[in-house]
């Protein structure tokens, strides 16, 4: 990887097992080590600094919940001191500054912060910088919008992107749960298509989407069904990913032509505006289907629409053939596939939510990304919420559907 911020460097785990290569010693370079970490230990010379995000320190002194930044090309090792808090400094009052004060109703926090219950590390650290949206800022969004988005998220095995330092610094994809997660995290076994077993993480609760914030995450894409129905997907998740050349207006057309086709077929849609760049046209299913029938149908559709219309609709990923066009995105209808939730944040510029929206509320709106947490906010406040009706949609992939798109 390259580098991900001033002074740092991105190694692979290559480049850290040369660097650690050359600096192999016999003995350790501690005082004194625990009788446990002396068995099967590599030591190695104390000179590389390497940035660590970190929770607390524990009672005897060790990091808790850490995780690997990169390391720190610009700072000498004996440099280093041991951290400690600082008070939060005033923030000059800058353009950048007041736009913030949308999001932050309340004053800066000082020290570690609790939001559930959970603890919240670095609460002033900024995550979206184009909204001055802080650590504690996100997690307290996430208590909010829980009761919004839980019904479509929880028990669903979710893969997190994680950006300890904020969307504009390095960010990662994690479906296994790592050493040291939080409970509120909870997880599953799954057997994975090479028949091995792993564990899944998946969120049960509010406590959980704020833990996950707590760990850095940005980001939470959900698979189409639920850990107790594991091999029944709950929902379809058409993907409209349109070409750069593509302008709203016929992404929105498209998802419209989308919905209208699936009416035909007799199934329910409702859209959602993904914080990127499309849509997503979503059908809501009781889960009877297999995985295979459901992807199979899914594969179907997309490739009779852009059969029918090739100069506006594409159904492979390849980037040659979607120029100008919308990829009709069918991948994410199989077992193992993720598509971000709603009222997930993006973790790009801004801090875009992924927001469900009507058909007729998708027909008035400019762009994909138009929504902030602030917006959601108020939407919950002024008890707008498009998708109210969407537990009455009763329906399921049956063998007439099945077999109405060849």
């Amino acid at each position: 990887r390259g580098g991900v911020g001033t002074g740092f460097s991105g190694k692979t785990m290559e480049d850290l097992a040369a660097a650690f290569a050359k600096r192999k010693r016999d003995t350790s370079p501690f005082d004194s080590v625990p009788r446990e970490r002396m068995r099967n230990s590599v030591w190695l010379e104390p000179d590389l600094v390497a940035e660590v995000d970190f929770a607390e320190f524990t009672a005897d002194g060790h990091v808790r919940h850490g995780s690997f930044e990169g390391l720190r090309e610009d700072k000498e090792a004996r440099a280093v001191k041991l951290e400690t808090p600082k008070p939060a400094e005033a923030e000059p009052e800058t353009a950048k500054s007041k736009s913030s004060d949308r999001t932050r109703k309340t004053p800066p926090v000082q020290g570690d912060a609790d939001v559930l219950g959970i603890r919240i590390s670095h609460p002033d650290r900024v995550l979206f910088e184009g909204q001055g949206i802080t650590k504690i800022d996100l997690a307290r969004y996430y208590a909010v919008v829980a009761e919004r988005m839980l019904p479509f998220a929880a028990d669903h095995p979710v893969s997190l992107v994680r950006c300890p330092q904020g969307g504009e610094r390095h960010c990662f994809f994690q479906k296994h749960a790592s050493d040291g997660f939080p409970e509120a995290i909870r997880e599953v076994p799954i057997t994975e298509s090479s028949g091995d077993t792993e564990n899944y993480m998946y969120i049960h609760d509010a406590k959980g989407l704020v833990a996950a914030v707590q760990m850095g995450t940005l980001e939470f894409h959900i698979w189409g069904s639920s850990i107790d129905r594991l091999e029944k997907p709950d929902r379809l998740v058409f993907d409209l990913d349109p070409d750069p050349s593509v302008d709203f207006e016929t992404v929105k057309a498209a998802a419209l032509r989308l919905r209208d086709e699936l009416a035909e077929i007799g199934l329910k849609t409702v859209p959602m505006v993904t914080g990127g760049k499309g849509v997503h046209v979503i059908v809501p299913l009781r889960p009877h289907a297999e995985w295979e029938e459901a992807k199979g149908f899914a594969k179907a559709l997309a490739r009779s629409i852009a059969e029918r219309d090739p100069d506006n609709f594409v159904a492979t990923m390849s980037k040659a053939k979607r120029k100008g066009k919308i990829f009709i995105d069918w991948l994410r209808n199989d077992r193992g596939a993720t598509a971000i939730a709603p009222y997930s944040t993006r973790a790009r510029s801004g801090g875009p939510v992924a927001t469900p929206v009507g058909w007729d509320e998708l027909q008035g709106l400019e762009a994909a990304n138009g929504f902030q947490i602030p917006d959601i906010i108020e939407r919950i406040e002024a008890g707008t919420d498009p998708w109210r009706e969407i537990g009455k949609i009763s329906q399921s992939l049956t063998k007439k559907i099945l077999n109405s798109v060849e």
